[in-house]
């Protein structure tokens, strides 16, 4: 996701904003955003905005339900390194889905809430 971190953004702004992207019954519970693309955690999967062309007009959703998790991991933001690292390995892909997510975030609030949506599930 872009070479820049992803820092919070409102939630009920996110809610919103990608309303008709959303089913019925479903609650945005984290958002992050890097200059263009996004990144959602509702209670029903993990959507992927990428914001692509100079005009930011075409967006790619990708759409993960959460039964499609296999694991996922966080690096967190070392002294040199302002970034923490979200991996999310999904089921039939080869390669993790990376998000570099700001150091002004909680990473360990998003691996929980992971956990919450992924392993007790």
């Amino acid at each position: 996701m872009g070479l820049f971190s992803a820092g919070d953004i409102d939630i009920a702004g996110a809610q919103a904003e990608f309303q008709a992207w959303l089913i019925e019954g479903e609650q945005v519970l984290a958002a992050f955003r890097t200059i263009r693309d996004t990144v959602l955690l509702t209670n029903l999967r993990f959507i992927f905005v990428d914001v692509q062309g100079l005009t930011g007009s075409k967006k790619d959703f990708q759409s993960i339900p959460w039964r499609s998790v296999t694991r996922f991991s966080f690096e967190t933001a070392g002294t040199f390194d302002l970034d923490a690292d979200m991996k999310v390995w999904v089921s039939g892909a080869a390669t993790p889905l990376e998000v570099k997510i700001s150091r002004k975030s909680d990473p360990q609030k998003i691996q929980q809430l992971m956990a919450q949506l992924i392993v007790v599930r």
